[in-house]
């Protein structure tokens, strides 16, 4: 994969998690417009109160209505898709209308876990749900699925990232999101409170194990660790992002913080091998796109960000 390419994997992995499971820039320049009135004002809560609660998609008003009295039938659409797809069983946490019909967030309930969406569309003028058309952003299921598998596979690294986030929390003014969030909105792959891993959904390294996977969910992680292509692994392409926000309100960004992270990730050794992007935020989430960067916040990413190999 070339590194345009690569990179334009990874922009899309952060609007997801950013600005919106629909990827829709234009949508999500519109909402944040200043002009932007009702629905699509901004509104800015504190992160620790943010659940998900208040995500909108440009012109979904009338689809949102149509997909919550159909509820009980688009979760049982969703859910028959990826079972029927992909074998994988999913709850249902939130469904979100938009202009052609309902944006639906999903959890993966088995050992391989992510978050991902499905895009059920809705006959509007007929209130009908499209069960049998049910589709997805190109590539965003398997590409979850693949961050998945490739966290159980390499789970004991993963739990140490996991225990020094967990510190670097406990012991300093800042925060990650809420799990409810994640649940509501999130959809990004393998997610956390603290940070988010995406992958392209073609890499070779991984392909094995998702074929291995998909033909059988219930083989032995012994067996899918073997798969897994060392030769055609490239760190890069693997990007963990770590987001935290600051505890406490009307607080910018703490430099010492950003900076003590980018020197540990440096030298930790026992993390996952990829590529580590740092984002702090102050302490205020956009609760209508999900999104907490702002002018002030710390960022160190592409082409700064850190590879570890």
């Amino acid at each position: 994969m070339n590194i345009k390419n690569k990179w334009i994997i990874y922009g899309i992995g952060l609007s997801l998690l950013l600005g919106g499971c629909m990827n829709m820039d234009n949508e999500k320049n519109n909402v944040n417009s200043k002009e932007a009135t009702g629905p699509y004002k901004d509104t800015f809560v504190r992160v620790q109160d943010y659940k998900g609660e208040g995500y909108v998609l440009r012109n979904g008003e009338d689809a949102d209505k149509i997909a919550e009295e159909k509820s009980d039938e688009v979760q049982k659409a969703v859910k028959d898709f990826f079972m029927e797809k992909y074998k994988i069983d999913v709850k249902v946490h939130n469904i979100v209308g938009n202009v052609d019909g309902a944006t639906v967030f999903v959890e993966s309930t088995g050992p391989v876990h992510f978050y991902t969406t499905a895009i059920v569309p809705i006959d509007l003028s007929q209130k009908k749900v499209l069960e049998d058309s049910i589709t997805s952003l190109d590539g965003e299921i398997e590409s979850a699925i693949q961050g998945g598998l490739y966290h159980l596979l390499f789970e004991a690294e993963f739990h140490n990232l996991d225990q020094y986030l967990s510190k670097i929390v406990s012991e300093n003014a800042v925060v990650g999101k809420t799990k409810e969030s994640l649940e509501n909105v999130g959809g990004a792959g393998y997610m956390t409170p603290y940070y988010y891993l995406s992958t392209p959904p073609d890499d070779k390294a991984i392909q094995p194990v998702y074929e291995a996977y998909l033909n059988n969910p219930d083989t032995p992680v012994s067996e899918l660790k073997s798969l897994f292509s060392k030769a055609d692994y490239v760190a890069e392409d693997y990007n963990i992002t770590i987001q935290l926000y600051m505890e406490n309100e009307n607080v910018e960004p703490d430099k010492e913080i950003f900076n003590k992270i980018q020197q540990d990730i440096k030298s930790m050794s026992s993390i996952p091998k990829g590529n580590y992007s740092v984002i702090i935020n102050d302490n205020l989430i956009n609760e209508k796109v999900d999104d907490g960067i702002k002018d002030n916040s710390l960022q160190l990413t592409f082409p700064d960000s850190i590879v570890k190999k």
